[in-house]
């Protein structure tokens, strides 16, 4: 990260947002838990909980934090087959169409833009290979859609949270 004349940090994100070592802190706290309570997170960083407060207001104001969510494992909803989806589209298609079209499929839980010859990348999560299939279907069906090249994942080696 690149220093301020004040010594906070830039964002290499949000090039505009400096942030300082506080900044930091209290953002990998909540990375770790996002439950945890200002005055938990005030003891952690060495704040009261209204300045925690404040800074997570700012940071939220500003995009560095972009919400709060729930880490859900999806074998418990039964969904424990997962693929990543090269997806080819119409020439001149715009990401904002292609965004569309995936926000139509549940299973679809990430989606990139991506260099070489796919236009994006998805990770798609279903219940089994069946499932999985009937998406594949369903996504090929979209207008902008031209092919798929699925990749079914075996086992996941590392993931780390906070970087998704």
């Amino acid at each position: 990260m690149a220093e301020t004349p004040t010594g906070a940090r830039r964002s290499p994100h949000h090039g505009s947002v400096p942030l300082d070592d506080l900044d930091e802190k209290i953002v990998a706290h909540l990375i770790r838990d996002a439950r945890a309570s200002y005055a938990e997170i005030g003891t952690d960083v060495g704040l009261s909980a209204p300045a925690v407060k404040r800074r997570v207001d700012r940071l939220r104001g500003t995009g560095v934090i972009k919400g709060f969510t729930a880490q859900v494992d999806p074998s418990a909803l039964g969904w424990t087959t997962e693929a990543l989806v090269e997806i080819f589209c119409e020439p001149r298609t715009s990401p904002a169409a292609l965004l569309t079209c995936l926000q139509r499929h549940p299973e679809v839980v990430r989606a990139d833009t991506v260099t070489g010859k796919a236009d994006a990348v998805v990770r798609l999560l279903t219940a089994d290979v069946r499932h999985l299939e009937a998406v594949l279907e369903r996504i090929r069906q979209e207008p902008v859609v031209m092919a798929t090249r699925s990749t079914v994942v075996l086992n996941r080696l590392l993931e780390r949270p906070g970087n998704g």
